[in-house]
């Protein structure tokens, strides 16, 4: 294995990407959600330290480091997800805007939370339900109980994940039936039928196969136009095809953010050089 950098000093600031907003193409994206001095421990042992990082509106930043340094602790403070465990704790901020929350304060409801940012896992994990009952879950929590409105949003849910014509006369079979990459756009349309304003993807195509793995991935540019995606790989490749932005991550800290092809073509910081071109991790 090659060696690793030494800790980075500095890490954490924010980058040339601080505005408010930027351009993505031709078309200016505001921020939809920032970390500001996030730091995060898990009992004794601190995960994050001093994370500040912007989130632009319908577009795609990955998150990308070597294992353990803390993207997919990132991700999963957005949702709240560490709460469903003892002795975990958050210091600084995480804002959703536009109306300007901190995620992480303890006045925020998780649960009314995780129907504004929704999150998909490395692996696929339908529900022990019918493929119509995993996308009409959130749906009913929701409270919608009209069938018109449930079958109109399930198939909805189910197009946008571009899943509907492969199951469209199967709906009352389980989720475990589908095939792999079938299962992970089911849970993609599950995450979608509750329209949230975030997506978080943890590996979202880490356990598929390339066919699979390239459907996903057009799945996911076409998201980006109504909503905006947060998403955690190891796979560099993925990261340069699919992402607007990337934030380099190690031992907890951030090290650059920037657009992706200025973190890949033109990276400020060795350490993101180092790691872009294979040199660790």
């Amino acid at each position: 294995m090659n060696s690793v950098p030494p800790s980075i000093p500095g890490a954490g600031l924010p980058s040339s990407e601080s505005d408010a907003a930027v351009s993505v193409g031709s078309v200016t994206r505001p921020v939809k959600a920032e970390a500001v001095g996030l730091s995060f421990h898990y009992g004794t042992a601190q995960a994050l330290d001093d994370v500040s990082l912007r989130f632009h509106e319908r577009a795609i930043t990955a998150l990308i480091g070597p294992s353990g340094c803390g993207k997919t602790t990132l991700l999963r403070c957005f949702n709240r997800m560490h709460d469903l465990y003892p002795g975990n704790r958050y210091s600084g901020r995480i804002v959703l805007y536009p109306d300007g929350i901190n995620i992480v304060s303890r006045e925020i409801d998780p649960i009314g939370l995780r129907m504004r940012i929704s999150m998909v896992f490395q692996k696929p994990n339908p529900f022990p339900k019918s493929i119509f009952e995993n996308v009409a879950y959130g749906l009913r929590l929701r409270g919608v109980r009209s069938r018109s409105e449930l079958d109109a949003r399930v198939e909805a849910a189910l197009r946008d994940a571009a899943l509907f014509d492969e199951v469209k006369d199967r709906l009352r079979k389980p989720g475990y039936d589908l095939s792999g990459g079938q299962q992970q756009r089911l849970c993609i349309a599950r995450a979608l039928a509750i329209e949230p304003e975030v997506l978080l993807l943890d590996e979202p195509t880490s356990a598929l196969d390339p066919i699979a793995t390239a459907r996903i991935e057009e799945l996911i540019v076409e998201l980006k136009r109504r909503v905006t995606i947060i998403i955690v790989t190891h796979n560099m490749q993925q990261a340069a095809r699919i992402s607007d932005f990337t934030a380099f991550m190690y031992l907890g800290r951030l090290v650059e953010t920037g657009s992706t092809a200025e973190i890949f073509q033109n990276p400020r910081r060795k350490e993101t050089e180092d790691y872009v071109t294979g040199r660790f991790g």
